[in-house]
């Protein structure tokens, strides 16, 4: 935006702010909110502090700096506020777990280091930080953000000190991060639709198991290697070894071959063509098709029998079914996408499909987020610094989609559109 449109949007902005940081606690804290946000919306090639000062009339770095780093404001009422005015208008058909990545020069900013950058897309001296989404087709918006402590950081006590990470907080794996985020929306009264997820989480079974648990149904990418059991497969007790002792527990006569093993065996007749949404080229469109097959693997049955044990049940060894949906592009050999669900057996492909290809509008998002209000131009090196900017780039995404997703009112006709004749009474 430039200073003509961010002027011209103010007193929403006032209001908005108002209202999503009404828990801070200061009202010059709210105004140099309200500032941090226009700098964040104003044109420029960097987003840092300094710069956004320098562009703004009443910026002062000083001033956004200590409200930034130093302030004491809790993020999480203002991103629990920014929840409950977005979700009732984008009305999410699902919601996406993500993570980005913010490659950093040095080793003093906040759980900063040598990890896999997606940005990079190799290995680099990086930020990682794990989000939920609420999406549809037309819009999104980030519900949660966790920033991913690096195992060299937990014991690290000089630089956990001197970044200001809460004592509390400790390594924990990305997936780990994301349910605990599922956790805190649930507290607030909100569950997701459906969860879609790309491979990194998907192929973890403890993840598929964790949301199962939840209640929760999910459409989630899976690695071509991934192993599932054939549906109509049915696993079969071996002979007693003795005429005393427990009988040996079902077991399924051949391996579970992995999911691209399974497409291949499926005929190109089995494959139907699906339109899943209308991009700016024209409509997106594949062939794919949907089976149900068993997810298997040691990490998929170990809480099953764990479960069956603290229940002194007896488990027959037969695996959960779920849907194993494929996409085999016309021009490609061979299958190339594959996705597991939890929805019910009734679900029609169109459905399946269209929540899988989801993931395009975070992706989308991303891109504004980062390169248009400045997601990973924050130079400071806390923990509470990064929490409130991400909190503060969430805001005015937030207050942009508003913009632009809430109806305008009609404009009053100019003046120089008007009749010049009076009207006459007849």
């Amino acid at each position: 935006m430039d200073a003509h449109e961010v002027n011209r949007v103010r007193a929403k902005l006032a209001f908005f702010v108002a209202d999503v940081f009404a828990s801070v606690p200061r009202k010059d804290q709210r105004a140099k909110g309200d500032c941090y946000l226009r700098g964040l919306m104003l044109d420029g090639r960097r987003k840092s502090i300094q710069a956004m000062a320098s562009r703004l009339p009443d910026g002062n770095e000083q001033n956004l700096q200590q409200f930034v780093n130093q302030s004491t404001w809790d993020p999480l009422p203002v991103q629990r506020r920014i929840v409950e005015r977005m979700l009732p208008l984008i009305a999410p058909k699902a919601w996406v777990i993500d993570d980005v990545s913010v490659p950093k020069d040095g080793r003093m900013s906040v759980a900063v280091a040598p990890q896999y950058c997606g940005a990079l897309g190799k290995r680099a001296n990086c930020q990682v930080a794990v989000s939920i989404h609420a999406a549809t087709d037309t819009a999104s918006c980030p519900l949660q953000w966790r920033l991913f402590l690096p195992e060299e950081w937990a014991t690290d006590a000089g630089r956990r000190a001197k970044t200001g990470i809460p004592a509390e907080v400790t390594h924990r794996e990305k997936w780990r991060l994301a349910l605990d985020m599922l956790d805190t929306l649930k507290s607030w009264g909100l569950t997701p639709p459906v969860v879609v997820a790309d491979a990194a989480y998907g192929t973890n079974a403890r993840l598929r198991a964790a949301l199962s648990e939840r209640g929760l149904a999910y459409v989630l990418s899976v690695r071509t290697d991934m192993t599932a059991q054939p549906f109509g497969a049915e696993p079969e007790a071996p002979p007693r070894d003795g005429a005393v002792g427990c009988w040996p527990q079902p077991r399924y006569r051949h391996p579970a071959p992995s999911v691209a093993a399974l497409a291949a065996g499926l005929e190109a007749a089995a494959f139907t063509p699906v339109t899943w949404r209308h991009g700016v080229r024209g409509e997106l469109r594949s062939r794919f098709t949907a089976i149900r097959v068993r997810p298997a693997g040691k990490a998929v049955e170990r809480p099953i029998k764990a479960a069956a044990s603290a229940g002194q049940g007896w488990w027959d060894g037969i695996l959960p079914d779920c849907w194993l949906l494929v996409e085999w592009p016309e021009n490609a050999e061979a299958p190339t996408d594959y996705w597991l669900s939890n929805l019910p057996a009734n679900t029609a492909i169109g459905d399946l499909v269209r929540l899988a290809k989801l993931r395009w509008r975070i992706e989308h998002d991303y891109r504004e987020l980062k390169h248009g209000l400045g997601l990973d131009h924050f130079e400071g090196r806390s923990w509470p610094g990064w929490h409130h900017h991400v909190t503060l780039v969430t805001a005015a995404h937030a207050f942009l989609t508003e913009q632009r997703l809430t109806p305008k009112a009609p404009a009053p006709v100019p003046p120089s559109t008007k009749s010049s004749t009076p009207s006459r009474t007849p």
